[in-house]
């Protein structure tokens, strides 16, 4: 288990972005792990979580497992479905995967779950391995 690298003004995981959500994450068995809380602030209509903001923490999940391995990959595509609505004040456990590689291309999954095995929200992506001049600005932002 190790704490995967963070860019500190990154809205999912930056200590120091003030509106952020700053999310922690692990790796352990092969995924990129985080807790998170459904934060008010985020509310889509009344004491729902907003679609887009899980959307972005389960991306950040499958980036993050890429970047667990030493690799620099960006979002080319990315799958998202709601299973049910989010509640605010819900915790969440939001967990990412490579799921397979082929040549530059990472093919990606990740799952947020409520009370230990209630899948809430699912995705899928495309990540494509960064080119050296997208990779010099990418390792810039990590701390």
């Amino acid at each position: 288990m190790k704490e995967i690298l963070r860019y500190p003004g990154c809205f999912v995981c930056g200590e120091k972005n003030q509106i952020g959500l700053k999310a922690q994450f692990i790796y352990e068995n092969g995924e990129a792990v985080t807790e998170i809380i459904a934060d008010e602030r985020f509310e889509g209509y009344k004491g729902i979580y907003h679609g887009g903001i899980i959307s972005t923490v389960l991306d950040e999940a499958m980036i993050k497992a890429i970047l667990a391995e030493n690799k620099y990959a960006v979002t080319a595509e990315i799958t998202v479905r709601f299973h049910l609505p989010i509640n605010v004040g819900d915790k969440l456990k939001v967990a990412g995967r490579v799921k397979e590689v082929k040549g530059r291309m990472f093919y990606t999954e990740a799952k947020a779950v409520r009370n230990g095995n209630e899948i809430v929200a699912s995705a899928s992506g495309k990540c494509v391995e960064a080119k050296p001049e997208l990779l010099s600005r990418l390792r810039q932002s990590i701390t």
